[in-house]
């Protein structure tokens, strides 16, 4: 009974700190900058035990669960992200999106149980979902970048000039992102190839396969910045192409699999 209610609240809270941090977006005044940042603490607070109190501290990998548990690395690593850049807008896209996949894990997806797995692969998953996590908010941030770029441009200087770091350290931001992103998927391919024995039996060769070709995509990225600086719109649409890939590789075997097929095993 307990994961319900921690749910509603968890939602509650995640939408009530997305909103206040879109008033000052929306010109209807300032909110304390810490006031939504502090309550969407709290959501993550509460998703955490949704999660943990649902299958008792068990990894459940299915597809539903999987994308609760990812949305709610993502907001967590948000809120630490903020701790070092004034960023908080990302919370407008990153929150929403996360109570609603909390919601439909927590109150339409159907029941399921966590597969039975070793530490190895338990570390690689550990590490999987944080390298998915750090990229993702260095997409969400890319989007923004290309925002605040064509606002510059046109010269509306608005809120969202306002709300964001300058032009230079949001760059700057969202590749010290790409790199920490690309390290972690880089150790993720690496615990892979090391722990999983049968590609093919657990169906996982299409997902490798397309984990490299993000792998490389933001690889060339970073080069392509270290080399030639890249930089703008190259690097807002490489960016979102390799998490376009990356989340085939991560979500697009478990939707076809569970959603199509209605193999949960």
């Amino acid at each position: 009974m307990l994961s319900p209610i921690l749910a509603a609240l968890a939602i509650l809270a995640y939408l009530l700190a997305s909103a206040l941090l879109a008033r000052p977006l929306l010109g209807r005044g300032d909110a304390p900058a810490k006031l939504p940042l502090a309550i969407a603490t709290l959501a993550v607070l509460a998703h955490a035990g949704v999660l943990l109190g649902a299958h008792r501290g068990a990894l459940d990998l299915h597809f539903f669960s999987a994308l609760s548990l990812v949305a709610g690395v993502v907001s967590a690593l948000t809120l630490i992200v903020n701790l070092t850049r004034p960023v908080a807008v990302l919370g407008v896209i990153v929150f929403p999106l996360t109570a609603l996949l909390l919601a439909i894990d927590a109150y339409a997806a159907p029941a399921t149980a966590p597969q039975p797995i070793d530490w190895q692969i338990k570390l690689h998953v550990s590490v999987a979902l944080l390298a998915f996590g750090v990229l993702s908010i260095a997409a969400a941030l890319a989007i923004l970048l290309a925002l605040q770029e064509r606002a510059l441009r046109h010269r509306q200087f608005g809120a969202l000039l306002r709300s964001l770091p300058p032009l230079t350290l949001t760059e700057t931001l969202l590749f010290r992102l790409i790199a920490a992103g690309f390290v972690l998927l880089s150790l993720t391919l690496l615990t892979g190839i090391l722990f999983v024995d049968n590609l093919f039996a657990q169906h996982l060769a299409h997902k490798t396969v397309l984990s490299i070709l993000a792998w490389i995509v933001f690889g060339a990225l970073l080069y392509g910045r270290r080399a030639w600086g890249w930089r703008g719109r190259r690097a807002v649409n490489l960016t979102l192409a390799g998490m376009a890939i990356l989340l085939l590789a991560f979500f697009g075997s478990k939707f076809v699999l569970e959603l199509v097929l209605h193999r949960t095993t």
